[in-house]
């Protein structure tokens, strides 16, 4: 059985991804450094380094949406200009990330030191106003570093939204400081603009070419991108254009606020240039510029250490892809059993970089970093020309590079130009990369590798894949019931049995199938790819003892598996593509501190394109009588009762419709309410019978009258995070309170109510 890689980042995913990526050292560390080269000039710098990085850009786009697959540039350089550029590609890109990383990490603790060393923090703060010798700097950075290689050796969840949040944040921050400080700049803090020359401008646009390395990251994430036809490029391109034009604008303010040389040695522009202007700044007492100095060290250190995270995580996956394409050392292949993480790849990009921060300078690293990036780069334009010019059948791009090939050949020629502008280290560097890469792939993976560039492999593979998607278009235009079952990794046998029996009744009363399947969730450091590549004896099991129980229904089963990195959003995904009517799957109650925190199957209700039940508790023996407990729900009601016949019917048992009241309703309610139950009767073809409920304790006596059903039919919505903290909702109360097997019923037509919903709910019923 094979399994299929879920893609579950959007555009926004995309964006954040790319800016988070490169919002970093660009601004918080390079600026002085570049300064010292360029002069004010720094500015053309950046914007010149934005418009060297276009032309990768672009055919990185292109690539992406013709093969969207794991690992990006090094997989397009690979099956474009062969393996022994791949492993060029491979490597460089590898040692790019971990020195952006390790530039990360290093000048980031710069800022921390800037709180010890700051005259007006010692006002606040008495007793603070002495430097860290840079020993100690460095020695912050190999602490940070340590932490962060062991959340991704346990693989911690990396978290989309929280990127997301953060690049919000970030931008918030970084434009209140421009709005803030560009009626300050002083128009003779521009005298001199080209006063180092073009040289200086050019080995300063080579220094902060680094700032840009998000589109590297964005293509080694390309195969878990949702439509990448249009997401890849238009995210690539936005936030391109959005940061260059930041690091523009921010670049100008400190230029124009801060003396030349003053800039030029500072290891922590932002914070100095905040400290000069606000530093001394209160109002009505409250010290707003010690308010400011502080929010912009915390921005520069959450943005610094998520890059650095994002490095070890991002470059660890290279030896691994190296590996798995015999390219590099079968020990990177590794996957540790319990964390399910790459571990000696983690592991060995971690101790490089504690290596390159315990002995390199933040110029050196920021210099060196650059010099890769273009070259790989330059790779990726080769790449696109290689696969372009073989004119294959299966190559479709659905984004195609403008300017063919003239942008290509550009990127080529301007990078090899800046490489030559450097100092001689990043030139050495550069080509002591390549005859490395060579003479590696000659000596170890020559002999390992058959295939060569644009091999036939790819094409067959691509041709199986087009396959797959026409039949699955094919069987979304059927006109069929659909139940998607989705299997989580820790769903029981038993509890898995339970499900299908469940849904059988359903689907054999309205014609359709069931899909079973297996969402297997894989930490971010693991590559989809990687992770779909092999099936466990726990995959193996569930296919054959899943075959086994499709044997004894009446019904078409189909299962599948699916790899995503979020679970949630691959079900609803799945259930979306595949045109699903109803989303079965297993809950286990859950606290109300889970509710806060923020719950998958709320998600997965206020997303999913189609009706969703949840079910709680195993069921036992036979079914003789199935209770629905009604709320007078316009939606959820008439869904639980279509459900509850269509199982009655199959099963032979009877309904039972169930309404709680206060004690002193008034008879006019009980009619109304025996009124709707006849309606609601109408709906059924089976024996059903109609209790309303007198009670002052609604969970205490609705629970003794349900003793006797055998299955219990609730409704449910979507939980407010506080006011459910609150006041828990009843059918979460209710469900909690008795044994019986709960499904719990959300019609894809309910929408929240207001939080004071359950406020209400309780105030009527108990």
């Amino acid at each position: 059985m094979a399994k299929d890689l879920e893609r579950d980042l959007g555009l926004f995913a995309v964006i954040a991804i790319s800016m988070g990526a490169m919002i970093g050292s660009g601004i918080f560390i390079l600026p002085g450094i570049a300064m010292a080269e360029a002069g004010p000039a720094v500015i053309l710098a950046f914007v010149i380094a934005a418009i060297l990085v276009v032309p990768a850009a672009l055919s990185i786009a292109e690539l992406g949406t013709a093969m969207p697959e794991a690992g990006g540039d090094y997989v397009f350089i690979e099956r474009g200009l062969g393996p022994s550029f791949g492993t060029i590609a491979g490597l460089g890109t590898w040692l790019m990330l971990m020195l952006k990383g390790s530039l990360a990490l290093y000048g980031g603790m710069f800022y921390i030191n800037f709180i010890y060393e700051l005259p007006t923090w010692s006002l606040a703060l008495p007793g603070v106003g002495m430097a860290l010798p840079i020993p100690g700097v460095r020695a912050l950075g190999i602490t940070f570093a340590l932490v962060l290689i062991a959340v991704n050796l346990v693989g911690v969840k990396q978290t989309g939204g929280l990127q997301l949040i953060m690049v919000i944040v970030m931008l918030v921050i970084l434009s209140g400081f421009v709005a803030g400080s560009i009626v300050q700049v002083e128009g003779a803090n521009f005298d001199g603009f080209f006063d180092e020359g073009l040289d200086g401008i050019l080995t300063a646009t080579a220094l902060v070419l680094v700032s840009y390395a998000g589109v590297t990251k964005v293509a080694a994430v390309a195969e878990e991108i949702e439509n990448p036809g249009r997401n890849l490029p238009l995210g690539l391109l936005l936030s391109l254009v959005v940061t260059a034009f930041l690091y523009a604008l921010l670049v100008f303010v400190l230029v124009g606020v801060m003396e030349g040389d003053q800039l030029a040695d500072s290891e922590e522009p932002m914070a100095l240039a905040t400290d000069l202007l606000f530093g001394g700044l209160t109002l009505g007492g409250l010290p707003v510029g010690f308010l400011a100095v502080a929010t912009i060290i915390l921005a520069a250190l959450l943005a610094l250490v998520s890059t650095a995270n994002a490095g070890i995580l991002t470059a660890s996956r290279y030896p691994l892809a190296l590996s798995r394409d015999d390219l590099f050392l079968d020990k990177f292949e590794y996957i540790h059993p319990r964390f399910n993480t790459p571990f000696v790849a983690i592991l060995s990009t971690g101790a490089i970089i504690i290596f390159i921060v315990a002995t390199q300078n933040v110029d050196e690293i920021a210099k060196m970093a650059g010099a890769f990036q273009i070259l790989v780069y330059i790779l990726v334009c080769g790449a696109l020309i290689a696969f372009r010019e073989r004119d294959l059948e299966w190559y479709d791009p659905d984004f195609l590079t403008p300017g063919y090939p003239w942008v290509q050949l550009f990127g080529i020629v301007s990078g090899i130009f800046i490489i030559t502008q450097m100092d001689p280290q990043e030139i050495v560097g550069s080509v002591g990369l390549v005859i490395l890469g060579f003479i590696w792939f000659k000596l170890y993976a020559e002999k390992r590798v058959e295939r060569e560039g644009v091999a036939k492999g790819l094409a067959r593979r691509e041709a199986g894949r087009q396959f797959v998607r026409d039949t699955e278009e094919q069987l979304e235009q059927e006109d069929r019931y659909e139940v998607l079952i989705p299997i989580r990794q820790d769903v029981t046998r038993e509890q898995e049995d339970a499900l299908i029996q469940m849904a059988a009744p359903i689907v054999r009363r309205r014609g359709g199938r069931i899909r079973v399947v297996r969402f297997d969730e894989v930490p971010d450091q693991v590559p989809l790819d990687t992770a779909a590549e092999e099936l466990s004896e726990a995959e193996v099991e569930f296919e054959e003892r899943t075959d086994e129980l499709v044997r004894y229904l009446e019904v078409p089963v189909e299962v599948g598996e699916i790899v995503s990195h979020d679970t949630r959003h691959a079900v609803v995904n799945f259930a979306e593509r595949t045109g699903s009517d109803l989303v079965l799957a297993r809950q286990e109650a859950t606290s109300r501190l889970g509710t806060l925190f923020g719950r998958d199957t709320d998600w997965i209700m206020e997303h999913a394109p189609c009706d969703v039940v949840f079910v709680q508790h195993e069921q036992r023996g036979n079914v003789d009588e199935i209770a629905v407990v009604t709320d007078r729900s316009p939606f959820n009601d008439p869904l639980k009762v279509e459900l509850a016949d269509a199982m009655a019917d199959t099963l032979g048992a009877s309904v039972r419709f169930l309404f709680a009241v206060s004690e002193d309703a008034p008879d006019e309610l009980l009619e109304t309410i025996e009124e709707y139950h006849d309606d609601l009767d109408d709906l059924c073809t089976v024996p059903v019978e109609s209790t309303i409920v007198r009670t002052n304790d609604e969970i205490e006596d609705l629970s003794r009258e349900l003793e006797s059903s055998d299955l219990v039919m609730l409704s449910t919505v979507t939980h407010r995070r506080l006011p459910d903290l609150v006041i828990e909702q009843r059918s979460d109360r209710l469900a909690a309170a008795i044994e019986q097997p709960v499904l719990l019923v959300h019609s894809k037509e309910t929408r929240r109510g207001s939080f004071l919903r359950p406020i209400l709910d309780r105030l009527l019923f108990d």
